[in-house]
């Protein structure tokens, strides 16, 4: 596959991921701290509307498989879902005056607008790029270019909006944040509909049950591994806006932090592919999580200006998050039976449904948990406990995965695609 259709194909991957950084990290910290709502009865809607985005997926995932073979059928699925989205997002950080009570459902009802439309751009993204070829190491090729466009997305979204913020004021930063994103997923639309290569569409068969998606030992075992190294990722995302700005007391660093974390994953990607490719995905990934456990356990033990050694942390963890965004897809792809290579939207519904539930967890357990212990935003007195919650949790959560993964590695290769050296 050419470099042309390479970088075509990841386009879109940078908007989609420019959106999701503002809905899981952005919006608690605007709706908690500059609109004021409770902490507790927020991070239940998030939870709410997440188990909404969460169980859909897999039905969303069907849909895409149905839509395949007809006229344009994935090409009008992420067309219409990308106005949807467009429309969702500048409205979750557009909220009209309204009571707190009212103010909690209109949050929910664009959480579930903006997941909805997401999910059908993006699993019908993800099933494009499996489609577009059977090769296992052009399969990591693939992965990478689009994760990588998608981390430059990141480090857009963790920027622009707050350079905005600080001009306009935060509603009004956050509403022209969601127009020029409206702009740029249109370009990469565009770009990626007209230049990517067309997906190898499968030959017409009946969907296949859920049951049978899930019978390959491998599968299960992957999705278990992946569903906790996610949660241990995701619970970072969801306070690190908190924890910059009462642990570290710097929140004017937030966006060169973020930057920097995103950058560095960015900049890392071609290592994890040499890597997989060296050692097979699954040995690299499991590098990945010790790398990110042993950087990211240290933010755990910071305090008010140690700014720069946070950074330092970010740096460390960011490579790491190389390995958590191109291996698992990557590894996914090679285990789909090639009996059901009809069914990739419903394998990448599955799979959407384990990261969103990770998200889940990370606001409807973390939040609730940082208000019982008495953290308020704004206030120090309970620093230690957000610090303990931001990095111990997450760092034992992905000592777990990579256990498991390291004492599953040689059962996962028992799928005839998955590692070319087990």
């Amino acid at each position: 596959m050419t470099t042309r259709g390479l970088s075509a194909y990841a386009a879109l991957g940078l908007p989609l991921a420019m959106a999701a950084l503002p809905i899981y990290v952005a919006a608690p910290q605007f709706y908690g701290a500059e609109l004021g709502l409770d902490l507790a009865m927020l991070g239940s809607v998030l939870f709410f509307a997440r188990l909404v985005d969460t169980a859909q997926d897999p039905w969303l995932g069907r849909w895409v498989d149905a839509s395949q073979h007809r006229p344009q059928g994935w090409p009008r699925l992420m067309r219409w879902g990308s106005a949807a989205l467009a429309l969702g997002l500048y409205a979750l950080f557009s909220p009209p005056a309204l009571a707190a009570g009212w103010l909690y459902a209109w949050l929910a009802l664009c959480l579930v607008l903006v997941y909805t439309a997401h999910s059908v751009v993006n699993i019908a993204y993800l099933a494009w790029g499996t489609r577009l070829s059977d090769q296992v190491d052009a399969r990591a090729r693939i992965s990478a270019w689009r994760e990588g466009a998608g981390l430059l997305g990141v480090v857009l979204a963790s920027v622009l909006p707050v350079v905005l913020v600080q001009a306009l004021g935060a509603q009004a930063g956050y509403a022209w944040f969601s127009l020029l994103f409206a702009a740029l997923l249109a370009i990469a639309l565009y770009t990626t509909l007209g230049w990517s290569p067309a997906p190898q569409l499968a030959p017409k068969a009946a969907p296949t049950p859920w049951r049978t998606l899930l019978a390959p030992p491998a599968v299960r075992r992957l999705c278990l591994v992946y569903l906790l190294n996610a949660t241990a990722v995701a619970i970072p995302a969801t306070l690190v806006l908190f924890y910059v700005a009462d642990v570290l007391r710097a929140p004017e660093a937030s966006g060169w932090l973020l930057a920097s974390y995103f950058v560095s994953g960015a900049l890392a990607l071609p290592a994890w592919v040499y890597l997989a490719a060296r050692l097979g995905k699954a040995r690299a990934w499991l590098l990945g999580m010790l790398l990110g456990a042993s950087a990211f356990c240290w933010a755990a033990l910071l305090g008010p200006g140690d700014t720069w050694q946070f950074a330092l942390v970010c740096i460390l963890s960011g490579g790491a998050l190389g390995a958590d965004l191109a291996l698992p897809p990557a590894l996914l792809a090679d285990l789909i039976p090639s009996e059901h290579r009809h069914d990739t939207g419903g394998y990448f519904g599955l799979w959407a449904m384990l990261g969103k539930l990770a998200l889940a967890l990370s606001a409807g357990v973390g939040l609730p948990l940082l208000s019982w212990l008495g953290y308020v935003p704004g206030q120090q007195q309970a620093a230690a406990a957000l610090a303990l919650v931001y990095a111990g949790l997450p760092c034992v959560l992905k000592l777990l995965s990579g256990a498991l993964l390291l004492g599953w590695r040689g059962r996962l290769a028992e799928a005839p695609l998955l590692e070319k050296q087990a």
